[in-house]
């Protein structure tokens, strides 16, 4: 009996001993590489775009192959036997979005077998986000959430062994400081790239700095340190060495007994591009990607061909001193740590990029404003989404669901041929098409959401929510329909906060009460010739109803709107009336006289005898700001003598240097005047308007612009921009934001690594501008935030431009296959329409000012509406928070999603960079104990940015840099204590894994 149970526990041991020495991933899967020779390391892969000129469904089954033929699930069927049946072999995988679709229909005997494969290390995950994201027209909390969601599938799937180990954006048209950034705080070792300006690269090769060490942040230090590699032949097997079913080179042919054997010559070419290329590297290590764009279909032709390369080539080594093996980016860059070297370092970015001379990847920048818009206001509203299902507390399989359609259409929205607004139109549909199904699935979470924390008694339930999508064109059936009606004002934000509210009505007089049942001011407009233009015959409201609403942190507040019907035929300009007072409406005078519009901290002036805005006063410094605002248009080339590049979906090529005004000596011009709301109104053209607003207590001013659309008759291409022309002494320097965090310097006609070659005098000026752009002298800073991604510049001393909209007629040839000339609503061209912020003021109060105002942009108070039912106040809360006290001005709740059973994911963000501001820059602790309301957080575990691992037990690679100390890649972990503090320092994200316990 002893003896049999020794046996079975020594046999129990043996298994587990070799399931533990089987389960090698990271980087002691690596093979074994040699000192005294140069290591090629093969990595096989497959660029999968998560829609381009197909849909991301269309690629993943293989589908409408008369564009494209592409099959991502025939890749993965492909490449799994390969690696199963050979230990030797490896292939990485990126995009999660197809991963999970081909991994949901696999047999449990086939996951048995990739999970294996990946406790091996022969098949690795790398990047792992839901999609390979753009990097100019994301915005940072949209990038960490489709990074996280990517992250946890793999985590959930595959444990330990599935954590991504180095960030792959191979296919991004230019690269991003702070993506650099948010990737270090995942844990990633190595960030690889192929796309980096075609001077930078020639720079780089003669000066073996194709791979160094990327500081992500001055304000984060190390913690934001991120090794990084630009490939030398883009991200494509060296020429005749592409071996997929689709390429035209040559199989390597090796039986004597054959004709056309050709295995001597792959061999000595092999041989003559490897060397050639380690000339311009480091170490005695280089990289070839062996794949591209959906290759691997039949992976056997791919790996019999390598097999025999590896083989040819080490048979050579002793002479050749090459050495050929199968290897992964992680196992790449684990090789070029150990390998002894020095790295020089990189502060800037790399944008704009251009891959020739008269080719800049600027035009993408704005390219498609209306998918940009409504990416922008979709991640506004799955914030609210996942707040509302925590706060709640409801969590049901169907509310899972329901946020989960959400998550993974915005997942595929940041693919770097999504929102960049670089795909075929018919993608771009089915893009918008998701986002609006997700959208849905979300309100039906949201409204019930919002149904359980109002209700008194959990019995008696509120209508419905109701929400209306189309506001900024006065569209809304839920209150031109009702006499009476609700409106909820949720606030996503940690701190409460005023702002207002329009909604399109048919009648003139209204009583608005707030949640304590005081009368709230109003005011009505008519709704503009502009507007009716641009809904068309979708809407038919013809006056909008205006008043403050103010929202407690994390929650709302509910308005009761009641028309009045005694007072609805009264005069417009009754005084006696306590209900809404209608706008004047004053068209400009002749008199040439200047008209001013102001508040409590702004004043505005516009010019008499144009329209035009004429200067901006900051009445808290009593400065003023000389400034002059309008549209303006370049004419997109179609090719000239120098090269036959046009402008294009990727490409902003201008035919010539200065833009053409879009107004002849004047505007049209209309004022509105009231007590809550100013407006200035400006025709420029048929199909350029804007409308100027100053509010009531509010410190900016607001330009809501409208362009399109655009003229096409006459056929020009046209490149849409606002500008604000100055005389501020800012010597070629200009700010721009970086994913809607970091702020960037930007220089004129300036590389802070090469020299600049002034190709394209514009376009190679025009920088991402994912929320603001800025210019400052010594006395003043005139800040401009928007409410998309665009291209902006600052193409003269004093002025700033920000790119609305573009429409050509030529394809630009880099593979969309198609002109950039959207058909809009009813099919003569997109209409777009949004808003810029404006601020004036000293430059030592200008970071205060446009970060608070820059995080209510972004996050703006969600509004719902109900019809009225008798006794509101009686039966349901009209207010809630969430919050037991507000969280400081300095900290952004950036995260509040749910997990799993009482698990919530919580991520706080300390707002203000290093020396950004006297007091708001400064370290801040908040306690996560007694926070929240409806719940008490037990305990926290802090992970990393990602959310896949314990922040504890981040390891990063350490590298010797040029110049410089060992960088220690250290994680900043700092232990919590029994008050659950938490210490943020200036720009840093700390993330929990909350367990909460409900009363």
């Amino acid at each position: 009996m002893l003896r049999t149970l020794i046996y079975t526990t020594f046999i129990l041991f043996q298994i587990f001993f070799v399931r533990l020495t089987l389960a090698t991933c990271g980087y002691e899967s690596c093979h074994p590489t040699k000192a005294d020779k140069l290591n090629v390391h093969l990595v096989p892969h497959t660029h999968d775009d998560v829609g381009w000129l197909k849909t991301v469904d269309q690629y993943f089954y293989g589908a409408n192959n008369s564009i494209q033929h592409a099959g991502v699930q025939y890749i993965l069927d492909s490449v799994i036997p390969q690696l199963r049946d050979d230990p030797n072999k490896r292939f990485i995988y990126v995009e999660m979005a197809f991963f999970y679709r081909w991994w949901r229909q696999q047999s449990d005997e086939m996951k048995k077998t990739v999970k294996t494969l990946v406790e091996e290390g022969r098949l690795e995950f790398i990047n792992g986000g839901w999609c390979m994201n753009d990097e100019a027209s994301t915005h940072y909390n949209a990038i960490i959430d489709q990074m996280t969601l990517g992250l946890k599938f793999l985590n959930d799937t595959f444990g330990e062994c599935g954590r991504p180990r180095v960030a792959w954006h191979i296919d991004p048209f230019g690269h991003s400081k702070e993506q650099a950034a948010l990737f270090a705080q995942m844990g990633f070792d190595g960030f690889y790239f192929a796309r980096l300006d075609y001077a930078d690269k020639e720079n780089r090769l003669k000066d073996k700095t194709m791979e160094e060490l990327w500081q992500g942040s001055t304000s984060l230090g190390s913690v934001a340190d991120l090794f990084y590699g630009a490939l030398f032949h883009h991200y494509d097997a060296p020429e005749g060495f592409c071996f997929d079913q689709f390429c035209a080179d040559d199989p390597i042919q090796d039986d004597p007994n054959l004709f056309d054997m050709n295995v001597d010559e792959k061999v000595k070419k092999f041989l003559k591009f490897v060397k050639d290329q380690a000339s311009h590297f480091k170490t005695n290590h280089i990289i070839l990607t062996m794949g591209s764009d959906f290759q691997y279909e039949n992976a056997n032709e791919w790996y019999k061909n390598m097999d025999k390369l590896i083989k040819y080539v080490n048979a050579q080594e002793e002479t050749s001193g090459v050495h050929v093996l199968y290897s992964t980016p992680s196992c790449y860059t684990y090789a070029l740590n150990k390998a002894g070297v020095k790295w020089t370092t990189k502060q800037d970015d790399f944008f704009p990029y251009a891959n020739a001379p008269h080719s800049f990847w600027t035009g993408y920048f704005t390219s498609r404003p209306a998918i940009k818009g409504y990416v922008r206001q979709t991640n506004n509203f799955l914030q609210v989404c996942k707040q509302l299902d925590v706060l709640s507390g409801l969590q049901t399989k169907n509310a899972a669901s329901e946020s989960m359609t959400l998550k993974q259409a915005m997942g595929v929205a940041q693919h770097h041929d999504a929102v960049s607004g670089t795909e075929k139109q018919h993608v771009a549909n089915d893009y918008a098409k998701r986002l609006a199904i997700g959208i849905q699935n979300c309100q039906n979470l949201v409204s019930d959401s919002l149904s359980s924390i109002m209700s008194k008694d959990q019995k008696t339930m509120p209508p419905t929510s109701e929400f209306c999508h189309y506001l900024n064109i006065s569209i809304c059936s839920s209150t031109e329909s009702q006499k009476s009606f609700t409106v909820t004002v949720y606030n996503p934000l940690a701190r409460s906060t005023n702002s207002f509210v329009r909604v399109p009505v048919d009648l003139l007089r209204y009583t608005v009460t707030d949640p304590d049942g005081k009368t709230v001011p109003t005011q009505i407009l008519d709704v503009t010739k502009e507007t009716k233009r641009v809904r068309g015959n979708r809407g038919s409201a013809t006056h909008e109803l205006f008043f403050p609403v103010s929202a407690p942190a994390l929650g709302y507040s509910t308005y009761l709107v009641t028309a009045d019907s005694k007072l609805v035929f009264q005069p417009v300009h009754d005084p006696s009336s306590r209900s809404s007072e209608p706008s004047q409406y004053t068209p400009r005078q002749q008199s040439n006289a200047d008209t001013i519009i102001k508040n409590e901290y702004m004043s505005l002036s516009f010019d008499g005898t144009t329209g035009l805005l004429k200067s901006i006063t900051d009445l808290e410094s009593r400065k003023i700001l000389p400034v002059s605002q309008s549209f303006f248009w370049y004419n997109s080339s179609s090719g000239n003598n120098k090269d036959n590049q046009p402008s294009g979906a990727y490409i902003f090529r201008p035919n010539q240097t200065d833009a053409f005004p879009l107004f002849k000596d004047s505007v049209q011009m209309h004022i509105v005047q009231g007590d809550l709301v100013q407006e200035i109104q400006q025709q420029y053209t048929p199909w350029v308007s804007q409308v100027i607003r100053l509010f009531k207590g509010q410190r900016h001013a607001e330009f809501e612009w409208t362009v399109g659309p655009i003229p096409f008759k006459d056929g020009l291409g046209k490149e849409i921009i606002c500008r604000f022309d100055t005389k501020l002494a800012t010597n070629k320097t200009f700010y721009t934001d970086a994913n809607g965090r970091q702020i960037l310097t930007r220089v004129r006609n300036h590389r802070d690594t090469w020299q600049y070659n002034d190709t394209e005098p514009v376009a190679g000026n025009y920088y991402p501008v994912n929320s603001r752009i800025f210019i400052k002298d010594s006395n003043l800073q005139l800040t401009v935030l928007n409410d998309r991604s665009q291209g902006g510049s600052s193409m003269m001393n004093g002025s700033l431009e920000l790119m609305v909209h573009r429409r050509m007629f030529w394809d630009d040839h880099y593979g969309v296959g198609e002109a950039l000339n959207e058909p809009g609503q009813f099919g003569d061209g997109l209409i777009a329409r949004g808003k810029m912020y404006v601020l004036v003021a000293p430059p030592e109060k200008s970071a205060s000012l446009h970060r608070d105002l820059g995080e209510k942009v972004y996050m703006a108070p969600w509004v719902s509406f109900t019809p009225m039912v008798s006794d509101w106040s009686k039966k349901f809360n009209t207010k809630y928070s969430a919050l037991k006290h507000e969280l400081p001005a300095n900290v952004h709740l950036l995260t509040l999603e749910h997990l799993e059973n009482n698990m919530h994911l919580l991520r706080l963000e300390h707002q203000y960079e290093k020396g950004e501001d006297a007091n708001m820059s400064k370290p801040v602790t908040v306690s996560l104990q007694g926070l929240f309301a409806p719940f008490e957080i037990t305990m926290a575990e802090e992970v990393n940015l990602g959310a896949n691992q314990f922040q504890k037990d981040v390891k990063r690679l350490h590298w010797d840099i040029v110049n410089g100390s060992d960088r220690k890649m250290g994680s900043n972990y700092e232990a919590l204590n029994d008050s659950l503090d938490v210490e943020l320092q200036p720009f840093q994200i700390r993330t929990f894994r909350i367990h909460v316990k409900r009363g």
